[in-house]
């Protein structure tokens, strides 16, 4: 039986998500990528996260036998990491920001000492914050093999960051002989990356009483629930039946949307990026 159980409750919720995965998906009229690629980019560390829904799955399944329960403890480990996420994620993106704030300015300054853009990114390669160091050192190496339009698009990709698109697109237009005055717009893009980094920092900190919030109220909630389980099972016993269980279904819905519109609340939402290529043809992607 609570084989079944786990099974029919694992079959429902894989549904579940699958649906709301397809609902949260905005398709692309010129280009519709990959499910799996729209699933990955919106549920970060799918295989952990999928390990973790297994796990409470199956803790559920063994100590509720309930299918609702097996539904629960599965959306429970899936969104883990949305509830309980930390400030580690936040404070990088900061950082990383700051970082192409730096590199930026390096590379002004290089560039005000007589030298070729080429050359000041090679120059400015070794001495780059350590946030970004790796994405400018396959930049030069590229820059061995390849012209910098197309390095510099695929410097853009490996960043993947909003703020790079604004560098990029500066040094682009610079590598095209479009660009008058190099050395103020990256001064300007520099000064716009530490506002923007600023802005973050002050952002995180007001959510930092919403974040505590969830995780106290979450944790308060499952406890609570494993409590009457464990210590007070006859209390529950009208759930066992389907009628039970559709009631217990309806309340752990409100429960999980409360919970993860208190996440939401919590999040930073990046702005979209402008240069992010496309699955297009070679000849089709810009700067190739």
């Amino acid at each position: 039986m609570t084989a079944v159980t786990l099974l029919l409750g694992t079959g429902i919720g894989v549904g579940i998500l699958l649906i709301v995965a397809s609902v949260r998906s905005v398709p692309n009229p010129v280009e519709s990528p990959p499910v799996a690629h729209r699933v990955a980019e919106r549920f970060p560390h799918l295989g952990t996260r999928a390990a973790l829904a297994a796990f409470t799955a199956l803790f559920a399944a063994l100590l509720t036998r309930w299918p609702v329960g097996v539904l629960a403890g599965a959306a429970a480990g899936f969104f883990a990491r949305d509830l309980f996420t930390s400030r580690g994620q936040q404070r990088q993106q900061t950082d990383r920001t700051e970082a192409i704030a730096s590199w930026t300015e390096m590379l002004r300054d290089t560039m005000a000492a007589a030298a070729g853009l080429e050359q000041a990114i090679i120059t400015t390669a070794p001495l780059a914050p350590a946030a970004i160091r790796p994405e400018i050192g396959g930049l030069v190496t590229r820059l061995q093999r390849e012209r910098l339009g197309p390095a510099l698009a695929a410097f853009g990709e490996d960043l993947a960051d909003p703020t790079a698109d604004l560098v990029v697109s500066a040094l682009t237009l610079a590598a095209s002989g479009e660009a008058q005055e190099l050395g103020e717009l990256l001064a300007s893009l520099a000064s716009a990356a530490r506002d923007s980094a600023t802005m973050r920092i002050r952002v995180d900190a007001t959510r930092a009483r919403t974040r505590t919030s969830v995780r106290i109220i979450t944790g308060v909630t499952v406890g609570m629930a494993l409590l009457l389980v464990v210590l007070n099972r006859s209390y529950l016993t009208p759930f066992n039946s389907a009628t039970g269980q559709t009631v217990l279904l309806a309340v752990f819905a409100c429960f999980g949307g409360a919970f993860m519109w208190l996440a939401s609340m919590a999040h930073y939402i990046e702005p979209e990026r402008f240069l992010a290529r496309s699955a297009a043809t070679p000849e089709e992607r810009p700067w190739s």
